[in-house]
Formats: structure tokens, C-alpha cells, sequence
């Protein structure tokens, strides 16, 4: 396909996959029960930092994850109190993760305007890469152990972020369609990534978006770089179209 004919292809796609439909199987759909911005947020902060394995089971443990919560996940962060661990476990990520999570977050809404303000904390610094870098060394000045790093990513290891990439775009993206949330109207659409897998990856290799085998930040940059020559204002939207095609074996 051409440039021109490679743009029809991905906004048709697109416009397909982002549906209120997607959200029944989505990770997104449990934040989509809230109605509080800080609920919804820290929610999809928690989903997202979860969001590897089996979408079935990510959302069984979504959902006992706010069980635990009381489905009240502001209130419950806010008054949290310390704990060596929490009832919780998801492949990797264990109570004592939990733990951690609960007390950083608390410390995010107590002392820097929320998980909103702590990825806008340097705006001169306007790109995705140091708002995550940033936000990363907010998020672990609250005592933890070494194991719970792993569950945020950091660019500057050249890790893909998907996750974090994830919540930025639920965080972001109008909301016109029914799917993301559109809540945070100081990061630009313009600036956000696509959240890398091994299925966006392989559609975006297989129709000529990117050359690198591995899954990395350099690739994060090299996609997005062919995405805002397709649209410059909007290029996450994609995620809908590389993952759905992905997902559903059409190439």
C-alpha cells in the first residue's frame, strides 16, 4: 500500500474498533463505572499496571481488585493506612506491590495534585518519554522494595511502557467515542504513543510501519513517527486499528 492507501486502510480500522462494543472486553471496562475523575483515574492506573496476560483474567482480578476497594478506589487510597501486604495477587504483582501502589497514590493526591499533576509537574518538558521518566521518580519515592519497580516501566531502559503508554491514552483521548476519557486536557493527543504489543507490533511490521524486531522504546518512537505523518493531531487512535487487526488475525 501506498502512504495515501495505507491512511484509508488504518482509519477505516480504526473508527471500526473504537466502539463502545471494545469496552466489554477491555481492561477499560471497569473504570468506565466510575463517574468521579479521581475514581476513574486511579482505577485506570491500577487496571493498567495489571494489564498483561489473558484479558479474562485481567478483568477477574480488576474486579476483585476494587472489591477490596469497596468500589470507592478514592476514598480507599486516600484513607489507606500501611500494610506489609494486601489480599491481592496477579501473576507477578502481589500484595506487597499492593501495598506500595496504595501508599504512593496516597502520597500522589496528598502532596502533588494526583496521578493528573504528577505527569505534569515539568511542562517544559513536553513529551511523553519525560513525563513518564518524570512521573517514575515521583511515584517511587515512597519506601518499597526493589521487586515493585518492575511494575513501572522506564523509558530509559529502552522499555516500551506499554502500559503506562495505555493509561496515558484512556487518560487523554476524547471521549467523543465512548472509549477513552478525555480527562486530562493539558497533555496533547498529539503527544501519546501507541501502547506496544506483540500484536500491534506485528500488524505495524507487516504493513511496513516499522523495521526493528524488538519491541522497545526505539520502536515506541519509530511507529509513532510514521503514525503523525497520518495524522499529526490524533496518532493513538491507531492503537484501535493495529490491535483490532491484530487480535482478530485479519493480516
Amino acid at each position: 500500500m501506498n502512504q495515501s492507501e495505507l491512511k484509508e486502510y488504518l482509519d477505516f480500522k480504526a473508527n471500526q474498533y473504537e466502539n463502545p462494543s471494545f469496552i466489554d472486553q477491555d481492561p477499560i471496562r471497569i473504570p468506565h463505572r466510575f463517574s468521579k475523575k479521581e475514581d476513574i483515574e486511579i482505577s485506570a492506573f491500577l487496571l493498567a499496571t495489571i494489564a498483561w496476560g489473558n484479558r479474562l483474567s485481567i478483568l477477574n482480578s480488576g474486579e476483585r481488585l476494587m472489591d477490596l476497594f469497596g468500589n470507592d478506589p478514592h476514598e480507599f487510597i486516600i484513607n489507606y493506612k500501611e500494610s506489609k501486604a494486601l489480599p491481592f495477587v496477579h501473576r507477578t504483582f502481589n500484595g506487597i506491590d499492593l501495598n506500595f501502589f496504595c501508599n504512593s497514590l496516597k502520597n500522589l493526591y496528598q502532596n502533588h495534585e494526583g496521578l493528573e499533576g504528577a505527569f505534569n509537574m515539568y511542562p517544559t518538558e513536553a513529551n511523553l518519554k519525560s513525563r513518564i521518566v518524570n512521573f517514575r521518580s515521583v511515584f517511587l519515592k515512597t519506601t518499597h522494595q526493589s521487586r515493585s519497580e518492575k511494575h513501572i516501566s522506564n523509558p530509559l531502559k529502552n522499555s516500551a511502557c506499554k502500559r503506562l503508554v495505555m493509561f496515558l491514552r484512556w487518560m487523554v483521548r476524547s471521549n467523543k467515542k465512548g472509549v477513552d476519557f478525555g480527562l486530562w486536557t493539558d497533555i496533547s493527543q498529539s503527544e501519546l504513543y501507541i501502547p506496544l504489543d506483540v500484536h500491534t507490533g506485528n500488524v505495524a511490521r507487516n504493513l511496513g510501519l516499522i523495521e526493528r524486531k524488538q519491541n522497545d522504546w526505539k520502536t515506541n518512537e519509530e511507529l509513532i513517527g510514521k503514525l503523525r505523518g497520518l495524522d499529526a493531531e490524533d496518532p493513538a487512535k491507531y492503537d484501535f486499528a493495529l490491535f483490532g487487526v491484530g487480535v482478530n488475525k485479519e493480516l
